[in-house]
C-alpha cells in the first residue's frame, strides 16, 4: 500500500486541472516520481509544460487535502482495498501493453486476478432476452475453463457476464466508470457486493467521489480491453460502445469475437459489422478458446454446454405437441402476437395458453411492445 506522503503526491498530479494522463506520464518519466516533480522548480518542468500548466501544478488543488484524507480512510476502512500505480512491480503486465496505461487504479477485492488469464464480455445496455442469455451462458462456460470475465457492471449483457462469471468456476473483474465507493447503475449495488463475496475485483481509474459522467465510459473500456486476451461482442447497435471496446482490443493485438444474429434485428448490426472487418464468429464457448494462445492451459470445453445449470429447452424439430410446434414457427427473432398468430392460425386464447407455458418453462421471453422471443438453448 502507498504510503500517505506518495498518496497525495500521486493524487496532486492526477487531480490538477490542465494535467492529464499525456502529460503526467512525460513528467514520470523524466522526473520518475509525483514527489519528485513537485520537488522540481518551474524551470526544472522545462518543455514539459506550457505556462499555464506549470502555474496549476506549482499550487496544490484547493480540495486536495479533503480528497487525499478521504482516500486515505477508504483504504483503511476494509481488506482487499488498495491502489496501484504505474512501476508497482504488480501493476497489470496486459495493460502494460496497451498505448495508454493508467496511471493509478484503485482495487477493491483479489488484487491478484488482474494478472490471470481472462476474457471480456460486452454488449448492449439493452439486449433482446436471448442476448442476456447469451451473455449469461458464454461467461459461465468460460468461467468453467479457467477464465476470468471482465465487464464493465453496466445493464444489460455486462450485468449478465458478471451473473455467469459467478456461476461457474472462475472469477470477475468489474472495471467501473465512477469512483469505487460509486456503485452505477444503483440497481447493481448488489451485483457488485456479490463480485466481492465470490472473491472478485472491483476496479476504477477514477477517484472516489466521482460521479457516473458520460466521458468516463468510454474511457474505462479502454481498460477492459486492455485486461484481457480477448473481447466477445454479444449484441451490439453500431453506434454502441461495445465497439470502441472491441475497436480497442484489435489495436492492442487482442482477438476479437462477435455472436452473429437476426439481420432484421439493429442489435446484431454492429456484430455483423466486427465479423466483416476480421471478427471471428462465434457459436459456442469453444470457437473462443480454440483462438486463445496454448499457454493459457486452460480447462478443455469441447462438450461443455453454454448453460451448463439448466435443462434444454424443447427441440423445435420435434413434432409431438403444440408447444415445439408453436416454438418452430416463432423461430428466432421478435414476433408480435397477431403475426404470430397468423402463422399458426390458432385461436388467441390458445395461443395465449401456450405461450404463457413456454414462459413459465423459460423457453419464450415477453418483450416490450407485445413481442414475444424464443430463448435459444446454444
Amino acid at each position: 500500500m502507498l504510503a500517505l506522503d506518495e498518496l497525495g503526491a500521486w493524487l496532486r498530479l492526477l487531480e490538477t486541472p490542465g494535467i492529464g494522463l499525456e502529460t503526467a506520464r512525460r513528467l514520470l518519466s523524466q522526473m520518475g516520481s509525483p514527489q519528485a516533480v513537485f520537488a522540481a522548480t518551474s524551470d526544472d518542468w522545462g518543455q514539459l509544460l506550457n505556462a499555464q500548466q506549470r502555474a496549476a501544478l506549482s499550487a496544490p488543488p484547493p480540495d486536495l487535502d479533503l480528497q487525499v484524507e478521504k482516500t486515505w480512510a477508504w483504504l483503511q476502512a476494509g481488506e482487499g482495498r488498495d491502489i496501484l500505480v504505474l512501476g508497482d512491480p504488480d501493476y497489470p503486465e496486459a495493460l502494460l501493453q496497451t498505448a495508454d496505461p493508467p496511471l493509478l487504479l484503485y482495487l477493491q477485492g483479489q488484487r491478484a486476478l488482474l494478472n490471470q488469464a481472462s476474457i471480456a464480455i460486452v454488449g448492449s445496455r439493452s439486449p433482446t432476452a436471448q442476448g442476456r442469455d447469451h451473455g449469461r451462458q458464454f461467461a459461465q462456460a468460460l468461467s468453467e475453463a479457467g477464465l476470468c470475465i471482465v465487464s464493465g457492471l453496466a445493464l444489460g449483457i455486462d450485468g449478465a457476464a458478471h451473473e455467469g462469471a459467478l456461476r461457474g468456476a472462475g472469477k470477475t473483474i468489474a472495471v467501473l466508470g465512477t469512483g469505487l465507493d460509486i456503485i452505477y447503475p444503483s440497481r447493481h449495488r448488489k451485483l457488485a457486493q456479490e463480485v466481492l463475496a465470490e472473491q472478485g475485483l472491483l476496479l476504477s481509474e477514477y477517484a472516489l467521489g466521482t460521479p457516473p459522467l458520460p466521458p468516463n465510459f468510454p474511457r474505462r473500456n479502454r481498460i477492459i480491453a486492455g485486461l484481457s486476451q480477448g473481447c466477445l461482442v454479444v449484441e451490439a447497435a453500431l453506434q454502441s460502445g461495445s465497439l470502441i471496446t472491441a475497436r480497442l482490443a484489435s489495436e492492442a493485438g487482442r482477438e476479437v469475437f462477435a455472436i452473429p444474429g437476426s439481420i432484421h434485428s439493429k442489435l446484431s448490426q454492429g456484430c455483423h459489422a466486427l465479423i466483416r472487418q476480421g471478427a471471428k464468429l462465434v457459436e459456442n464457448a469453444q470457437d473462443v478458446l480454440e483462438e486463445l494462445p496454448a499457454w493459457l492451459q486452460l480447462a478443455p470445453a469441447a462438450n461443455m454446454p453454454l448453460r451448463p445449470d439448466s435443462a434444454p429447452l424443447p427441440s423445435a424439430a420435434e413434432p409431438a405437441g403444440p408447444q415445439q410446434k408453436l416454438l418452430a414457427l416463432m423461430g428466432y427473432d421478435p414476433i408480435a402476437l397477431d403475426s404470430l398468430q397468423q402463422r399458426c392460425g390458432w385461436p388467441l386464447g390458445e395461443l395465449n395458453t401456450c405461450l404463457l407455458e413456454l414462459e413459465l418453462a423459460g423457453a419464450v421471453a415477453r418483450l416490450p411492445g407485445q413481442l414475444f422471443q424464443r430463448r435459444a438453448q446454444v
